[in-house]
């Protein structure tokens, strides 16, 4: 009975806590399978709406099999990413991290579980709904090498990243604090190599004779975890590292790039915004 009992209350009381948190003007949910690891990389691009009091007091849930978040940040006023510290605790099926963003616009990445010894491959992720959020967008990047990519929800927009991958996005509006997000990506890959390693791979043999970049660096990310210091391996550095925002937060969904507040159309690639 006990058994059956916790569960529910735990539930109710994490529905409690997400009743608490300040609602979200965006959120970007990006999920890049296989991108630098065997696994998929999720990340969560929010701004807080403008009512929002600073620092702001956030608790967010991520999937217990993630095992917790691999970088947490918030945006100054230029757009740099600045770690974030955080607290974390067990949660049932979940991590719970609360942080406290001193800026509206902050940035979680996690790396999720994923089968991936078969060629057909499939990864399932639900925002939990937290946090109401006025404009929700999902962005899905398709794998190197792989084919017949489905996702659900439908993606009606297609494009290209920066990196040369393909991408999916759609604008899904506006959710209501508590309303979850189930996404479900399938499709076919043989080659367990990831997308950094295909790429790369691909481009040193097009360009044989030409001269590498410089290595980039590889020093450990810092983060501040539970009152304890983390370091991250070199490749979540890395993944941290090259992302930057707008003070606004906000993101094109069919080239990922950042956008300001009030713009009717992205100044990159000249797609509609929602």
């Amino acid at each position: 009975m006990i058994r059956r009992i916790f569960p529910l209350l735990l539930a109710v009381a994490l529905q409690a806590q997400a009743a608490t948190n300040p609602p979200l003007a965006a959120l970007q949910i990006e999920i890049w399978p296989e991108y630098d690891r065997p696994e998929a990389l999720v990340i969560l691009k929010a701004e807080l709406g403008p009512g929002a009091r600073l620092p702001a007091e956030v608790a967010l849930r991520i999937p217990a099999s993630s095992r917790g978040p691999s970088a947490v940040a918030y945006a100054d006023a230029s757009g740099k990413l600045l770690n974030l510290p955080y607290q974390h605790e067990d949660a049932g099926n979940f991590i719970l991290l609360r942080i406290r963003p001193p800026q509206r616009a902050f940035h979680v990445e996690f790396y999720d579980r994923m089968a991936t010894d078969k060629p057909q491959r499939e990864y399932r992720y639900s925002w939990p709904g937290d946090m109401a959020v006025d404009r929700l967008s999902l962005l899905v990047k398709e794998p190197a090498a792989a084919s017949d990519l489905t996702v659900q929800p439908s993606l009606d927009i297609s494009g290209q990243s920066p990196d040369g991958l393909n991408h999916r996005a759609a604008q899904l509006g506006a959710f209501k604090a508590g309303q979850q997000l189930p996404v479900a990506i399938r499709y076919t890959k043989s080659d367990a190599r990831p997308s950094t390693e295909i790429v790369g791979a691909a481009a040193a043999a097009a360009a044989p004779g030409a001269q590498r970049d410089a290595p980039a660096p590889t020093w450990p990310l810092a983060l501040v975890a539970g009152g304890g210091v983390v370091l991250l391996g070199a490749i979540a550095a890395l993944v941290w590292r090259r992302r930057r925002v707008t003070p606004s937060g906000h993101f094109c969904p069919k080239c990922g790039g950042a956008t300001k507040a009030g713009d009717r159309f992205c100044a990159n690639c000249g797609a509609a915004l929602g």
